[in-house]
C-alpha cells in the first residue's frame, strides 16, 4: 500500500503564521497585503502536492473570494509573485520571532543560528511547499529572483542579529550567511531525524567552520600588517 499521502479534498484551512482567507465578495474592504496573505494561506497546502503552478494560484484566489482580475492584479507575475509574497512572508514572521528573544545578551554565532533556525520554524507547518518554492527557484531561470530573495532573508538574518556594519563586510557577511542557510535549508528538506536534531546539528558545525574562517583571516590580516610595517621601515633605512 503506497505511503504517499493523498490531496486534500476539503476546503483548505489557513496556513500556520499567514492570514484566513477572506470571505468571498470582501476583498474591497481589505488591503493588497491582508488579500495576498489570504491567497497564500489558501494556497500552500495545494502547493505542497501541485507546486507553484498558475492552476493552483487560480484555485487558491478562488477560495479565498477573488476574481481573476484582481489575482491578476494582486500577483502579476503569477505563480513567482505568490512565491515572492510567501518568501517576504516567512521574513517578516521570522522577525517577529526574533524581536520576541534577547538575542543582545547571546554571541553572535548563537544569534545566527536563532535566525536561521527561526526561519525554518516558520517554514515548518508547511515544509513540503516550501520545498517545492526552493525547488522553482533553482531553475536556472529564475535565478535572480533566487538571489534577490536570499539576499533579504539574509539581510533580515543580520538586522535581527545587530549587524550594523556599512563596509566591505556588509557584504561578505550576507554572501557568507547565504551560503549557511542555503546549506542548512537543502538539509533540513531531508531531514527525518527526531526534533530535526541533524538539521541542528549541521547548522552548528557550518557556523563553526565560518567562524574558524573569519579567525584565519583575521590572523591572515594581522600578519599582513606587520610584514607591511616592517617592509615600510625597511624602506626608510
Amino acid at each position: 500500500m503506497s505511503d504517499t499521502p493523498k490531496k486534500p479534498r476539503a476546503k483548505k484551512k489557513a496556513a500556520s503564521g499567514a492570514q484566513a482567507a477572506p470571505d468571498t465578495g470582501s476583498y474591497g474592504k481589505l488591503n493588497d497585503q491582508t488579500l495576498k496573505a489570504g491567497v497564500l494561506a489558501a494556497a500552500l497546502p495545494h502547493a505542497a502536492f501541485d507546486g507553484f503552478t498558475q492552476k493552483v494560484l487560480e484555485e487558491a484566489g478562488k477560495e479565498a473570494g477573488l476574481e481573476k482580475t484582481e489575482i491578476k492584479r494582486l500577483f502579476p507575475e503569477g505563480p513567482l509573485s505568490l512565491l515572492e509574497f510567501y518568501s517576504h512572508h516567512a521574513d517578516d514572521e521570522m522577525e517577529v520571532r526574533l524581536k520576541a528573544l534577547d538575542l543582545s545578551r547571546l554571541k553572535i554565532r548563537a544569534r545566527i543560528a536563532a535566525a536561521v533556525t527561526a526561519r525554518l520554524q516558520v517554514l515548518k507547518p508547511n515544509k513540503e511547499a516550501a520545498r517545492r518554492a526552493a525547488a522553482l527557484l533553482s531553475l536556472p531561470m529564475h535565478a535572480a529572483l533566487a538571489a534577490k530573495l536570499m539576499y533579504r532573508t539574509v539581510d533580515a538574518m543580520w538586522r535581527a542579529a545587530g549587524d550594523t556594519s556599512t563596509d566591505f563586510n556588509f557584504y561578505t557577511k550576507r554572501g557568507i550567511l547565504a551560503g549557511v542557510y542555503g546549506s542548512t535549508l537543502m538539509r533540513w528538506f531531508n531531514d527525518t531525524s527526531e526534533g530535526e536534531t541533524a538539521t541542528t546539528e549541521f547548522l552548528a558545525a557550518r557556523i563553526e567552520n565560518v567562524m574558524q574562517f573569519e579567525t584565519l583571516k583575521a590572523q591572515m590580516k594581522t600578519g599582513f600588517d606587520r610584514f607591511a610595517q616592517v617592509f615600510a621601515q625597511g624602506r626608510k633605512t
